[in-house]
């Protein structure tokens, strides 16, 4: 069998460090899905406005740039694993946030536990990709790409799963102390996926002393591509999520959080199963067919431009929203993996977070940007008009960087 899911299933037989770290994140995801539950829940409950919603995804996004930075620079003290149990550790702390949120019904509290994950999310990522360069071989790289995908969709699939659950069913302080658990979970499985480690010793887990920063202008036309690659689909796919609690409220205002919490279960499913639809020998040249890559960001856009004339069916909603995402995330297994395997290890931090802090750049822009034109237009033309003029950007980006 040739597919990523299959390459994943054969990496983590071979490594158990790799399986525990896999149990950790998806203990990690489902607090973190958890989270988001109960932040969108709650301002979708107290009639947040549509500009705060967008906002409300701005705030989850922007600190991963700082986050980023303070991940690449810790890289080069401390291991990668050691990095990962330390953003664990401050996610159960920030948990402080949606408790004071929900004593003092203070919507800063909301946004604050919205920043310090993005801020968390960016520390880890270089020390995630800097991991698997090191503990894994080359042909086994498509598995970390997998892997990575199955991790970003747990987040919603697990958390926003049993959130939508329990979700007016269970008290808050319930919910908050499932995620506490959570959180406490995957600091074991890293702990002992850190003590794996040290018991192998071989020179594969040897840490570098050195990083070499990336210089645009010293790149192959590969690597530049591959550090696009995320960014661009950050500015197509951002301004529909950020409009999606939006337009929940829109279509249904009496039942705004019932409406939008499945869909972002529904989103999450498209996530786990579209790179599941790749080959694992052909990830590079997924990554190299502009044609492909505007397919699928075209889909993604249609599928979020039906959704409001679906109001009237939750059913077809959830569908495209599954579809659009789909599809999105073919693009995101193209991207990750380019960055896994286009750059050496010495650069793999740094090229991973600088990929992050583009990306986290382009979402902050167009979401911002989304945001004043939702406030002014509304949501639906937000969606129509930011999304055609961020697909033809970048058209032309990927036409500039053709390999």
């Amino acid at each position: 069998m040739n597919s990523l899911l299959y390459a994943l299933i054969e990496a983590l037989r071979c490594h158990r460090w790799l399986r525990m770290l896999a149990c950790a994140f998806i203990f990690s995801s489902l607090g973190n899905g958890l989270t988001q539950v109960v932040v969108f829940g709650l301002l979708l409950e107290w009639h947040a406005p549509a500009s705060l919603l967008t906002l409300a995804y701005l705030f989850a996004t922007v600190p991963g740039f700082i986050g980023s930075l303070i991940g690449e620079k810790l890289c080069l003290r401390f291991s990668p694993l050691s990095i990962l149990m330390l953003t664990e550790l401050l996610g159960l702390l920030a948990l402080l946030f949606p408790l004071l949120g929900v004593h003092y019904h203070s919507v800063s509290a909301l946004l604050a536990v919205q920043s310090t994950e993005a801020l968390l999310s960016g520390m880890s990522w270089p020390a995630l990709t800097l991991l698997f360069k090191r503990g894994l071989a080359d042909h086994e790289l498509p598995a970390a790409t997998c892997l990575e995908n199955v991790i970003f969709a747990s987040q919603v699939l697990l958390g926003t799963g049993l959130g939508v659950v329990l979700f007016e069913k269970v008290s808050l302080f319930s919910l908050l102390a499932i995620d506490a658990a959570s959180f406490a979970g995957s600091l074991l499985m890293l702990a002992l996926a850190d003590k794996t480690f040290t018991q192998r010793g071989t020179p594969t887990f040897t840490e570098d002393t050195h990083s070499v920063p990336v210089r645009w202008r010293a790149l192959t036309v590969r690597q530049k591509r591959s550090l696009l690659l995320l960014p661009a689909l950050a500015a197509v796919g951002s301004p529909a999520m950020a409009l999606l609690p939006a337009l929940a409220q829109q279509i249904h205002p009496a039942e705004a959080a019932s409406f939008a919490l499945p869909l972002l279960f529904a989103r999450s499913m498209g996530q786990l199963c579209g790179p599941m639809l790749l080959k694992r020998d052909s990830l590079a040249q997924y990554a190299a067919k502009n044609r492909l890559l505007f397919i699928c960001l075209s889909v993604f856009l249609l599928a979020y431009g039906v959704i409001p004339v679906a109001s009237g069916s939750t059913v077809f909603a959830l569908g495209a929203i599954f579809i659009a995402h789909l599809a999105s995330n073919v693009v995101f297994a193209a991207g990750t993996y380019g960055v896994l395997s286009s750059f050496q290890a010495i650069q793999t931090s740094s090229a991973s977070g600088t990929a992050w802090r583009w990306q986290t750049i382009s979402a902050s822009l167009f979401t911002g940007i989304t945001a004043l034109a939702a406030s002014s237009l509304g949501a639906m033309q937000a969606l129509y008009g930011i999304s055609a003029c961020t697909l033809m950007c970048v058209v032309l980006i990927l036409a500039r960087y053709r390999e």
